[in-house]
């Protein structure tokens, strides 16, 4: 991360433009109607795993959108600066963890002769890259929130930091979303990567709610897709790049892709769409394994 002017200490405006009273309380409502309903949703289905990963995101947002909410009447706040940037960065990590275990169920619905990996491994290595992915941005933010005033050296250090826990984290959705989409193809081609295990092993029925959760969870890995790739360049680009001194970048290609992501999880609930078939319930022994792993 370059120069680091304006963000240490100092009467300058902290982010080099005058933040959205307005857009800021719009996110604060936006996440905390989320972040309720996900906890409601989470308890109705006893889908525990939720909370440390869907609600605990909305918490984060909603920390993030308060202090910018905070800067709004004072700019040049350096505290209520790194506030935002450390908790709106870290704070989709967790979100992209329900992604990834996401997966793991469909995996395991599908017919796991289909993939390379089986549904538990899925799940032990993408979450594994998520929490050395939020580790490595929660010490960049750490090192730059506590930095002295004035100390440009920590503050860049820990930026880039949080740009390499971003990097990382960018790799494994890359990487997540190319093996999610060589299952789906040999399941659609019938093209088995291991002979079936045993007798109703092997492929089973695209229902439709299947349908849309595959659906919702290809949109939503999008939209974080975009909104990392967003991070990167705007922390690539320093403290004083055009992208992170320009507000609109910062609403649509973050906030908004957030609220994008968490909503589709509200409105296309595991819960409801991973149901046990024909039963109506949720599968409480899949519940279990990914708390578990969480």
């Amino acid at each position: 991360m370059s120069d680091t002017t304006g963000l240490i200490g100092g009467d300058e405006n902290e982010y080099g433009y005058n933040p959205s009273e307005g857009v800021a309380i719009g996110f604060i409502v936006l996440f905390s109607l989320s972040t309720l309903l996900h906890a409601v949703q989470a308890t109705n289905y006893r889908m525990w795993w939720l909370f440390p990963t869907a609600c605990l995101c909305g918490i984060g947002e909603l920390a993030g959108w308060v202090a910018r909410f905070k800067s709004a009447s004072d700019p040049t706040n350096g505290d209520a600066n790194m506030a935002q940037i450390v908790a709106t960065i870290i704070s989709p990590t967790p979100l992209i963890a329900v992604n990834f275990v996401l997966m793991s169920r469909i995996v395991q619905r599908l017919g796991v002769c289909y993939s390379w990996l089986s549904a538990r491994w899925y799940t032990i290595i993408f979450l594994t890259c998520d929490i050395v992915a939020l580790v490595v941005q929660g010490g960049g933010g750490g090192i730059a929130a506590s930095a002295d005033d004035g100390d440009r050296a920590a503050v860049n250090m820990g930026s880039n930091i949080m740009l390499a826990g971003i990097v990382f984290q960018l790799v494994a959705i890359i990487v997540y979303t190319l093996v999610g989409a060589e299952f789906l193809r040999r399941y659609t081609r019938d093209l088995p990567v291991r002979a079936q295990p045993s007798l109703g092993a092997g492929k089973a029925p695209f229902t439709p709610r299947l349908r849309l959760m595959v659906c919702a969870l290809g949109f939503s890995t999008l939209v974080l897709f975009i909104r990392s790739i967003y991070r990167v360049v705007e922390l690539a680009g320093g403290w004083n790049g055009k992208v992170i001194q320009t507000q609109a970048y910062f609403i649509w290609l973050d906030g908004g892709m957030v609220t994008l992501a968490i909503y589709t999880m509200n409105l296309c609930h595991p819960g409801l769409l991973l149901a046990v078939q024909d039963a109506g319930i949720v599968d409480e022994k899949d519940n279990a394994s990914a708390a578990r792993l969480i």
